[in-house]
């Protein structure tokens, strides 16, 4: 009996993929009788904690963003740059971007949200001390590298975190609202204390470290509990799988034009708020600070517009929404770019960031509705740090372009990117595919909306293509 009591049996891991990762909540499905529950940011209680934290996260992480438009002038002088040499601290956080886009996934695989809050933080901690300290450039701009990579951690985690709760067009309009507070709080305090305090450019970042200081502290206090072992649990998958989420995310369409759409919003959104003041100083014979201001302006017009249409969005339905509000800011650009008067500008460019706000939340809402819960953190988080990028290559790209044409190429940029967004934004699978097939009434809508407007480019040009060879 011995020797019976003393035998051992060892179970083999099941695919390839699973000698990576015994966690069996990664690669096995979901048992059919689990029953998700939707979140609440008050629901469980310390999701209030965990939005307030986000929420001034993305106070920093506008901040930032926001930060360069009113510093370029400066820069340039300090470094004796060019155009597009001083379009560098632009560019350079794009491989922060992409690094964030390609390593999410895995971070919340291993670390949960706990890893998130502590790496996104730190690295704005890290990247605002070594500006501080008025680095050469070329060190700067390596810098500025750190600084993207947090941002776009920390934008993939927590818009796929709150995309995938209850009423989230709202939320999500809030969080990105105070992305909106950071971006207009920033140019405002830089311009004021540059131009009327005396300050040197990079003692702005004494402010940022401070700012950064406590992001690290709420954001980790927060998200402690939220291991990689607690992530894995609450986003069990659906079906078997070998290969991880990202991969699994990226064969999908939805991910992809999501990630363009992104990609084109942010680099409109910041290529304006970035060359605004430039443009405001040189073309528009504008003073320093009442260009500065402008800046402001138009951040305000996009919090504004986050907070105030994010809650419009979702009784329009997401597809008439956006393409309603990339119309409105198509006419304002034109406005701005047509009447040369530097106040019609300023309320032009405002008016556009108030109807450019709500589109970055919106396209989010677009994709949760579209894939698979456990795809929401792999795919969301991807297209927002790829879309992150947006904020490197447009203005660098404008930048690029200003050092042989001006500053005034600006302009039929940023209008053409706009046309193009429609054509992406159309380019999206139906929305509300499956209400229309429980009920097979193809003009169903969602409760609360408005209208039904949803119009998938590509199945339509597939179907006009199969028609067409039919017909020959």
């Amino acid at each position: 009996m011995a020797s019976y009591s003393q035998t051992s049996i060892e179970l083999q891991p099941v695919g390839a993929s699973s000698q990576k990762n015994n966690d069996p909540a990664e690669f096995l499905p979901q048992p059919s009788t689990t029953v998700s529950v939707v979140e609440q940011w008050n629901y469980p209680r310390i999701n209030i904690q965990r939005t307030f934290a986000t929420f001034f996260g993305f106070v920093i992480m506008g901040a930032n963003d926001a930060a360069y438009g009113a510093l370029i002038p400066y820069i340039e002088e300090d470094y004796h740059l060019t155009y597009i040499v001083v379009s560098l601290v632009f560019l350079s956080p794009l491989v922060g971007y992409a690094g964030a886009a390609m390593l999410n996934s895995w971070i919340h695989v291993r670390f949960g949200q706990r890893g998130v809050a502590m790496i996104g933080p730190l690295c704005h901690l890290v990247a605002y001390l070594g500006i501080a300290l008025h680095p050469p450039y070329p060190v700067l701009v390596v810098i500025f590298i750190l600084a993207g990579f947090g941002n776009g951690l920390e934008d993939a985690a927590w818009n796929a975190w709150i995309g995938n709760m209850a009423n989230s067009n709202e939320v999500l309009g809030c969080l990105h609202g105070f992305y909106g507070v950071g971006a207009v709080l920033s140019p405002l305090a830089a311009t004021s204390l540059i131009t009327k305090a005396g300050w040197p450019w990079h003692a702005f970042y004494y402010i940022m470290i401070g700012g950064a200081t406590i992001e690290l502290a709420t954001t980790v206090s927060a998200f402690w509990d939220v291991t990689g072992s607690v992530y894995r649990e609450s986003m069990p998958r659906t079906t078997a799988a070998k290969e991880s989420r990202l991969k699994e995310a990226l064969r999908c369409r939805v991910t992809w034009v999501a990630s363009i759409f992104l990609l084109c919003y942010v680099g409109v959104e910041v290529a304006l708020g970035g060359w605004i003041v430039t443009f405001m100083i040189r073309e528009r014979a504008g003073q320093p600070f009442a260009s500065g201001m402008v800046a402001t302006g138009f951040w305000t017009g996009i919090t504004m517009g986050r907070f105030i249409l994010g809650f419009i969005t979702p009784r329009l339905g997401e597809k008439l929404a956006v393409m309603v509000y990339i119309v409105c800011a198509m006419t304002c650009q034109l406005i701005f770019w047509l009447v040369p008067q530097f106040y019609v500008s300023a309320v032009a460019v405002s008016l556009q960031g108030f109807f450019l706000g709500p589109m970055f939340p919106a396209a989010v809402v677009a994709a949760t509705k579209i894939l698979p819960p456990y795809l929401h953190v792999s795919a969301i988080g991807f297209a927002a740090a790829f879309g992150g990028g947006g904020a490197a290559v447009l203005p660098f790209a404008i930048g690029a372009l200003a050092q042989s044409q001006g500053v005034a190429i600006l302009q039929p940029v940023i209008l053409a990117i706009l046309a193009l967004l429609i054509v992406l934004w159309l380019c999206l699978p139906i929305l509300n595919k499956a209400a229309t097939s429980e009920t097979g009434n193809e003009s169903s809508k969602p409760e609360g909306q408005w209208f039904n407007v949803d119009i998938d480019l590509v199945n339509a040009g597939r179907r006009t293509i199969r028609k067409a060879r039919g017909g020959g």
